[in-house]
């Protein structure tokens, strides 16, 4: 008789801080499937070991972790067998084959800097330099991208954000079959506030993206 991992089945049932992180985050780098055997499975594989265990944690899930290395790089992979899981993220509008189709979800006004954060840490990228090197003096930047290769989801992000204040985003495509959200210094810092800003006791975010906004806090004249 099979042993069933427990996981807490109605977790994208109900709005919450943390469902709406991880729902970000599944946007970004997670997938459903489905196998030959009528199975249904969502799967997340990040290579941040101690962010997919407090993910693990907050799902209270009994699922084991895998450990993947493909050349130098290790990631980390935590597969749930849920049906009904499964069909909660497709009535939030995570499908199979998201990529190019992902669209953004109905997310509560009071939960959308949980989401950007999820999102943010799953497919964006904070540069810290400096820009304008061929002038006599140059300027230390900050920028903020989110990518995906739908560019209906980042057009439809940017104008969530325009409602809190959150300006400028450029959707513009890629060098690959993708698109890029792109944010300059003023409304980059705006995000930096929104997402971290009263996080309270959270573990949900990636420390090293936040140090990087943290450093170029530090750096500015």
């Amino acid at each position: 008789m099979p042993v069933y991992k427990k996981v807490n089945k109605d977790f994208f049932k109900k709005w919450s801080p943390e469902m709406a992180y991880v729902l970000g985050f599944f946007s970004a780098d997670g997938y459903v499937t489905k196998n030959n055997r009528g199975a249904e499975f969502l799967c997340l594989e990040i290579s941040d070991k101690k962010l997919i265990n407090t993910i693990k944690t907050v799902l209270k899930s009994e699922h084991k972790i895998s450990v993947r290395k493909k050349f130098d790089k290790i990631t980390y992979r935590l597969q749930i067998g849920s049906i009904e899981m499964c069909n909660d993220l497709r009535i939030l509008g995570i499908k199979e084959r998201k990529t190019k189709n992902l669209s953004l979800p109905k997310v509560p006004s009071e939960y959308i800097k949980d989401f950007v954060r999820g999102y943010f840490d799953g497919d964006g990228n904070v540069w810290v330099g400096y820009i304008h090197k061929d002038r006599k003096k140059s300027m230390l930047a900050v920028r903020l991208v989110l990518t995906s290769c739908s560019k209906d989801f980042l057009s439809s992000l940017g104008n969530k954000l325009l409602e809190f204040g959150i300006q400028n985003g450029v959707v513009r495509k890629g060098e690959g079959n993708y698109y890029r959200l792109t944010y300059s210094i003023i409304n980059s810092l705006k995000l930096y506030d929104f997402m971290y800003n009263n996080l309270g006791t959270s573990k949900l975010f990636l420390k090293r993206k936040k140090d990087v906004f943290e450093k170029f806090i530090k750096m500015r004249p």
